[in-house]
């Protein structure tokens, strides 16, 4: 723009725009937080309020078409986090901020804190089921960082007694909530990982705001989490809850409660499984002694039928041997299977069928590889498809008009003006181009010109 002579006179309306100009050219998208005052709700649908703090304010306009959603509880003294264009309105010379994006402050913040810490570990990485380590089928000892006096740390030892009573548990006490809750944390599972005590961890708290579960989405307990050596299970919160803590965990439970029945087996189970398997190798045992004995009929009916009197007395001697043979056989053969049911019943009393599990383990491990590649596939199907409907949207865009060097018009109402009679000298109006929108006044009308 041409700066004035020296004996140049501006008009206003030449300095205001000179002013918007400026203004919108040595600021780019910027973020304020502040207080709403002044809140005015007009028949258009736009939004007027001001923005203060304890020593200025800015007037605001979030029109209507920038809103994203309902705007019904923004409320005079609501504390707010706004992106926006600095500008000013000619008409009056008011310097004011043009509204893009508006959310609550406070939670707003840790949101999107949340979610660049998401991205930046997940390309690093961290969150990948490739790291991610089996849980042990039946742990020796299970150690638990949480707050020792909270609700969460009940619910586990109550679960953990119900399941496995017999396996010994550890309480690496820290903070949950607050400042030092992430060093707290931090400095217990280091020293779990010092005293190598345990062979699995459970991270846990119970529910709360975004802002009560903080400390675990701290980027250093995360890295930690991620390194740990031994096998960890993050359960925090309630299901609905999620931090960053569930994403690089060896395991997720939705619930402290169920953080610790991922941790061990139900012993109850495993005693059941026990108890199954003896009945039936002593239906087995039954069954071959019926056989035994049905054999034994057999071959004294056949003595029976066949030899003189002599042969008959030394085949029946020979068979009373045989069958106190028989007898000795099978008693020693069920002896040795009660034997064999009694140490497998021990055995299955402390531990669980780890062979078992593993293979199972393995199994569901194949099916969430085949799970994985199966999303990857319909993700790229539908980006595809998405692009083409992004390319016929293009086409027909009305944007596309606007960049080509064309306007629409609008009155005050944010009404499209289609007949030049429906304006008066005077009459304000919204044009909007292809990168922005001008107000303006009707300086005139004239008839078009063929």
């Amino acid at each position: 723009m041409r700066a004035p002579a020296q004996h140049d006179v501006w008009s206003v309306s030449a300095l205001n725009r000179a002013s918007r100009e400026l203004l919108e050219s040595s600021f780019g998208s910027i973020w304020v937080e502040a207080e709403v005052s002044n809140l005015a709700r007009p028949a258009s649908g736009h939004v007027y309020f001001s923005l203060k703090d304890g020593q200025a304010q800015v007037r605001a306009a979030f029109f209507r078409q920038r809103q994203r959603g309902s705007t019904r509880d923004l409320a005079n003294g609501d504390q707010v986090l706004v992106r926006g264009r600095l500008s000013l309105y000619e008409p009056r010379g008011d310097y004011q901020l043009i509204v893009e994006h508006l959310e609550p402050a406070g939670e707003g913040l840790l949101r999107r804190a949340f979610e660049q810490l998401t991205r930046k570990l997940h390309a690093e990485g961290l969150f990948g089921a490739e790291r991610k380590r089996d849980l042990p089928a039946l742990p020796s000892r299970i150690g638990v960082i949480t707050s020792p006096s909270g609700a969460a740390v009940r619910d586990i030892l109550k679960v953990l007694g119900r399941r496995m009573p017999s396996v010994p548990v550890l309480i690496y006490g820290a903070s949950v909530q607050g400042r030092d809750a992430p060093t707290e944390l931090r400095r217990a599972l280091a020293l779990a990982v010092a005293r190598k005590d345990c062979d699995v961890l459970i991270l846990a708290r119970g529910g709360g705001s975004l802002e009560d579960l903080a400390a675990f989405n701290d980027e250093g307990l995360a890295r930690d989490i991620a390194n740990c050596p031994i096998p960890t299970i993050a359960g925090v919160g309630h299901e609905v809850d999620v931090t960053i803590a569930d994403y690089v965990a060896d395991a997720r439970a939705p619930t402290p409660s169920a953080a610790a029945e991922l941790a061990v087996p139900d012993g109850r189970t495993l005693l059941r499984q026990a108890q199954e398997r003896g009945y039936r190798l002593s239906n087995a045992a039954d069954r071959l002694l019926q056989r035994y004995a049905q054999r034994m009929d057999q071959l004294a009916r056949r003595l029976q039928s066949q030899g003189p009197s002599r042969r008959l007395a030394e085949q029946r001697r020979l068979l009373e041997r045989l069958n106190q043979a028989l007898r000795r056989s099978g008693q020693e053969a069920l002896d040795h299977r009660l034997r064999q049911h009694a140490a497998l019943a021990a055995r299955l009393r402390v531990q669980s069928p780890a062979t078992a599990l593993a293979r199972r383990k393995r199994t569901l491990g194949d099916l969430a590889g085949r799970l994985v590649r199966a999303e990857a596939a319909t993700r790229r199907t539908r980006k595809q498809r998405l692009g083409a409907l992004a390319k016929t949207l293009q086409a027909v865009s009305p944007l596309a008009t606007l960049g080509r060097g064309y306007a629409v018009v609008r009155d005050t109402d944010g009404d499209a003006v289609t007949d030049a009679a429906a304006l008066k000298p005077g009459d304000a109006v919204a044009v909007t181009l292809r990168d922005g929108v001008v107000d303006a006044a009707v300086r005139g009308i004239r008839p078009k010109e063929d």
